[in-house]
């Protein structure tokens, strides 16, 4: 691990494609080297989710070369390496795990991140529905200290539909309903790194299968429109 730090902060000094270029045996070691490291965090996962088994790390790495047409900032890499383990894949809209490797920032999260509007709905309404159970997961003391705060990029007011005097109106405020754990350097870099991630991870799979359930009880028809 100490190896992909070392590039990925020679490329944030140097983010440009001669530098790239010279460098490009550096970063096929770097992206050998994560995509071991993927599949052991896979195989170690799978055991308590078998349905992330037979995903391959091409189903949960991303790309290091950055997407420009739209964006002001023109610079062609990411300074950072991102790792969605998911049942459907990288691009699925369930709920995944994900590892985010960046010197100075590193992380990992999981949950659901910007679903459609009728999913939005249909998991406010789970948790409306079954508060306690919900509470009983995201208050329960190892997964309150590893995932401090749940839920991000909050409306307001109460969302439509909803009491707004519900006790418990601020768990139905986000948008995205993902859980981040900022962890050190250190963490990333530590022999034991594959047995400490997937330590959170299974920390994190009931919110994540509270969650899931919405999609499963939808359909996939239902909520890919």
């Amino acid at each position: 691990m100490k190896r992909v730090y070392s590039f990925l902060k020679e490329l944030k000094a140097n983010n440009n494609r001669e530098w790239f270029n010279a460098n490009k045996d550096k970063y096929l070691e770097v992206k050998s080297f994560v995509e071991d490291f993927t599949q052991k965090v896979i195989n170690g996962l799978a055991v308590a989710d078998p349905r992330i088994a037979n995903l391959t790390p091409a189903d949960c790495t991303y790309r290091i070369y950055r997407d420009t047409r739209f964006s002001a900032d023109k610079t062609p890499y990411k300074t950072h390496i991102g790792i969605f383990i998911c049942p459907g894949g990288k691009k699925s809209i369930r709920c995944g795990y994900y590892i985010h490797l960046e010197p100075g920032n590193s992380l990992l999260g999981g949950g659901c991140w910007c679903p459609p509007a009728p999913v939005l709905k249909a998991i406010r309404k789970e948790i409306y529905d079954n508060v306690e159970e919900y509470l009983e997961i995201i208050e329960n003391p190892e997964f309150k200290e590893r995932y401090p705060e749940v839920g991000f990029d909050r409306v307001k007011t109460a969302p439509k539909g909803f009491p707004k005097d519900w006790e418990y109106i601020d768990l139905i405020k986000p948008r995205d309903y993902t859980v981040l754990a900022p962890v050190g350097d250190a963490f990333m870099k530590s022999r034991d790194v594959v047995k400490n991630i997937v330590s959170y991870f299974e920390t994190q799979m009931p919110y994540n299968n509270f969650i899931d359930y919405v999609f499963d009880e939808m359909g996939e028809s239902e909520y890919e429109r």
